[in-house]
């Protein structure tokens, strides 16, 4: 199991390797306010309008592109749900929980005026 600074700190490769499920269920201790449904790592995240909930959106398409790792996104008003599986392998990998990771900092930041994730 990684921490969340091992999770920060890495980057997701292209050779993923599916995880079993019960290293799935420990990792998401790390990223708590994920959970693991239909194969899938999903979190939701709130906002107060349109406008930050697509900057939202912006900022983590800069983030995924650079990582190679593009998840599903369900946009709305004041919210954007985030779901991330790993499709080359039927699963999840550890590219998940990394771009999970990102994705909370992302928020994080854009919420507490901090810089974003590199």
């Amino acid at each position: 199991m990684k921490t969340r600074d091992q999770l920060l700190a890495s980057h997701c490769v292209a050779a993923a390797t599916a995880m079993s499920e019960a290293a799935v269920v420990q990792q998401l201790e790390v990223v708590d306010q994920w959970t693991f449904a239909d194969d899938a790592l999903t979190r939701t995240y709130r906002f107060e309008n349109y406008y930050e909930t697509i900057a939202f959106v912006n900022a983590l398409a800069y983030l995924v592109h650079r990582e190679d790792h593009h998840p599903e996104l369900r946009v709305s008003y004041s919210s954007c749900e985030v779901r991330y599986n790993t499709h080359s392998i039927n699963g999840i990998s550890q590219n998940d929980f990394i771009s999970a990771a990102k994705t909370d900092a992302l928020y994080l930041s854009a919420h507490s005026g901090g810089a974003a994730p590199a």
